[in-house]
């Protein structure tokens, strides 16, 4: 458990990480697709993601010749588990933290597009 939550920690740590999942959010993307917004390369890009598909919070796979992105929101749910331990926080609720990384993806994309 406690590498499968110090693994999510580390992915949630980079903020391109926590951009790239909340591209994700609004669907399944191609690798290129996810990469467009940023400025950086593809092979970084794809370092990122493979960090993300380790954490196990997004999927990977190949359809044809391209390769597509899918979140997994629920590989949240232990960190969300461990957070809420404490007493401290509640548990994640998906459907407000989809609305929040909705929100943080139009702020984002208006920042980038700026």
């Amino acid at each position: 458990m406690t590498n499968a939550l110090d693994m999510t920690f580390q992915a949630l740590a980079d903020p391109t990480r926590r951009d790239i999942l909340t591209l994700l959010l609004e669907d399944d993307m191609a690798v290129t697709d996810v990469a467009e917004p940023f400025e950086m390369s593809l092979a970084a890009i794809s370092k990122h993601l493979m960090i993300l598909t380790r954490a196990g919070l997004i999927t990977q796979e190949k359809r044809g010749r391209v390769k597509w992105c899918k979140l997994e929101p629920m590989a949240m749910r232990g960190a969300s588990l461990w957070m809420e331990s404490f007493g401290q926080f509640e548990s994640v609720n998906l459907d407000e933290f989809e609305s929040f990384l909705s929100q943080q993806l139009s702020q984002g994309t208006d920042e980038i597009a700026g």
